[in-house]
């Protein structure tokens, strides 16, 4: 009985040498890519099964990625349980972030360039850092916090612009011990001032403002909004990148030139455990008070370094670009430390992708031959709706590897994605991953992982995904669906949540005993591959940004006229989700555009910009349980046009509500 195709790469599979195969497939006819895919595959899942059997060792040889001082024995101490998480990785050994980002590469690669500064505008010319001349500015930069009383320990905040001083302060900072915590640099003063207080921040180091497209923010004047309320800093570092007039308070402001061209260019790192903080960043939960999420020195270096050099490919004398920004946990670990780890090249990109044009990141990518391109989503959506010139008068041959980041990216912009940016030749790893693992967990691997649109597809070896049921049971069969959870810790996992490890205990672990469980659900097909559905918790993703709907809720209940609201989110063609709002008014309040404006005002003054919402619909209440819980479930339904099945309203304190509410949509 002959053979059929799939019979015979099976057979070839099993009894050839990889050259034989490839050269018996071409002269049969056979597709070779096919066969490379099938021959790869097999690789993969073959180091994948040893990585999870074989945890401990997987990670010994990882953790050899980085340069130690004192080398590690231990590998990892862990225990995951409703009442007590504790995670720690190469204990024992020493080591310092901004060393191994910098100065082991000082020999071998000293010229090369570590930074791309790309400016907002492109008529200003661009910068170009080696790893020499970084090591210079970040010995400067550490000297000089040394000097301003910043030490080992020490909270600092840094409310930035994407310019380089950003980078060179989250390395000088690791450089000396001292915790970098970056916020967003579109953060209102209110939400600024509660993370500088929730990490009693020592120092903030800022710029007089930024350039954000056609705009110029007065970041100075935030933070000084901001510092009425932040008795814990002393001192101020200003960058002058706007070259506004700001207002300087005595004593405490300081601009950051003059004192760093005083500085001292030598600088030995400090020694550091593996299980010091490197940093703290904050992420949205679904409680008011957002999260200082923490990530230590050694495990996060590791893992970083492991997944940049592995999801992306990267090759020696490669250009790669991620367009994130280091305010957000993506810029961390795929703009700094990532690449840096590696000796890569990095571009840090000041603008915005429609700004002076909707053909901006295409002229990037051809000015710099980029390599390795990782974005977001929304953006590709944004870019994906203009004009296909914009995209065709730029050469991207360079492309080897695109990417994308910050929430699932819908199957229509994928095939954009691949047809006119990646030219049906270019991998795309479609990356999953939070704020609390510090780094990719499941992702395709370029020329190794099949492309399936919507897929992240596979765990990165040594990361073991499960899809858990409500009542806390695995699921083992493929085709399901379910609440994603990690069975085993990895080096990168937030270690706490700043001050408050009880709610990391119930937020992250508590759910499921003895798992992470990651507030996602989502689907495993026929082949074991996976497709994130969303979040199952009162988090948002807009356009990449986690946001919690507590704070946003509380915002809008601070105006006068209102009573209550509620958050939802609803299906955006750019943003992927938008922001829906259910607001009751005080009796006697009448409804008004202007009343819709003062309340997306009121957002933005208290947490920024980001969190406005794209439709408000006022109401006369909302559903409840007799408990008094707002059943968000059925406002969800509405927000996304849904409704077919309300399920059992009879028992809520107010069903008559569910239809006006139905009927007033917007």
């Amino acid at each position: 009985m002959p053979l059929n195709q799939n019979q015979f790469l099976k057979y070839l599979q099993k009894n050839l040498s990889p050259k034989q195969k490839i050269l018996i497939a071409v002269s049969c006819g056979i597709d070779s890519t096919v066969l490379h895919d099938l021959i790869n595959k097999s690789q993969y899942q073959n180091k994948y099964n040893d990585s999870i059997k074989n945890n401990n060792a997987f990670w010994k040889k990882e953790g050899k990625r980085i340069t130690w001082i004192k080398p590690y024995k231990k590998i990892k101490d862990v225990k995951y349980s409703k009442d007590e998480v504790k995670i720690k990785w190469f204990e024992d050994g020493t080591l310092n972030a901004s060393a191994n980002c910098i100065d082991r590469h000082l020999n071998s690669i000293g010229e090369q360039t570590a930074i791309i500064f790309e400016p907002n505008l492109p008529s200003e010319k661009a910068i170009h850092i080696s790893y020499n001349e970084l090591h210079q500015k970040v010995c400067k930069m550490a000297n000089l916090l040394i000097d301003m009383g910043i030490g080992k320990g020490d909270r600092v905040a840094l409310y930035l612009p994407m310019i380089p001083e950003l980078a060179v302060s989250v390395l000088a900072c690791a450089r000396i011990g001292a915790i970098h915590s970056v916020i967003f640099a579109g953060f209102s003063s209110g939400a600024l001032a509660a993370r500088i207080n929730d990490a009693s921040c020592k120092m903030v180091i800022t710029a007089d403002g930024s350039f954000r497209g056609n705009k110029t923010i007065d970041l100075k004047g935030i933070v000084d909004e901001a510092l009425l309320e932040c008795p814990c800093v002393d001192s101020v570092l200003v960058a002058e990148r706007t070259m506004t007039q700001v207002r300087m308070k005595n004593n405490r402001d300081f601009f950051l030139a003059p004192l760093l061209e005083k500085a001292s260019t030598n600088h030995e790192a400090v020694k550091m455990d593996a299980e010091d903080p490197l940093f703290i960043l904050y992420t949205s939960g679904s409680t008011g008070k957002p999260k200082g999420m923490v990530h230590s020195t050694a495990g996060y270096m590791v893992y970083t370094a492991y997944t940049f050099n592995n999801v992306f490919a990267y090759e020696k004398n490669d250009i790669y670009w991620c367009t994130a920004d280091i305010g957000w946990i993506t810029g961390h670990s795929y703009i700094v430390y990532g690449p840096l780890l590696n000796g890569a090249t990095t571009i840090m990109f000041e603008g915005v992708p429609s700004y002076p044009n909707p053909g901006r990141f295409w002229e990037i990518v051809e000015k710099f031959k980029v390599n390795q391109f990782y974005t977001a989503p929304t953006a590709i959506r944004s870019l994906a709706k203009e004009s296909i010139d914009y995209v065709n008068k730029y050469d991207l041959s360079s492309l080897k590897v695109i990417g994308t980041v910050g929430e699932p990216i819908n199957e229509e912009a994928w095939q954009w994605y691949h047809k006119n940016i990646g030219k049906e030749r270019c991998p795309i790893v479609d990356t999953w991953w939070q704020t609390e693992t510090g780094g990719i967990l499941i992702s395709p691997l370029p020329h190794i992982s099949p492309q399936i649109p919507t897929f992240a597809t596979n765990p990165l070896p040594g990361i073991e995904p499960v899809l858990m049921d409500e009542n806390g049971l695995e699921l083992n069969e493929n085709n399901t669906v379910g609440k994603l959870c990690i069975k085993e810790p990895w080096p990168s996992i937030a270690r706490t949540i700043w001050g408050d490890h009880k709610r990391y205990i119930e937020t992250y672990f508590s759910a499921f005993p003895g798992y992470y469980f990651t507030g996602d659900g989502a689907k495993r097909n026929d082949n074991g591959m996976y497709r994130i559905t969303g979040r199952v918790d009162d988090v948002i993703i807009v356009s990449g940004h986690n946001l919690g709907t507590a704070p946003i809720e509380d915002a809008i209940n601070e105006h006068p006229n209102v009573a209550e609201s509620a958050i939802v989110g609803f299906p955006h063609d750019i943003k992927g989700n938008a922001l829906y709002g259910f607001v009751t008014l005080k009796e006697g309040a009448e409804k008004a555009v202007q009343l819709e404006s003062e309340i997306n005002a009121l957002i933005s003054e208290k947490i920024g910009p980001i969190a406005k919402l794209d439709r408000i619909q006022f109401t006369s209440g909302l559903p409840k349980t007799r408990s008094g819980k707002i059943m968000r479930r059925i406002l969800r339904k509405i927000a996304e046009g849904d409704f077919s099945n309300f399920g059992d309203i009879s028992t809520l304190l107010n069903p008559e509500v569910v239809e006006e509410i139905k009927n007033g949509k917007k």
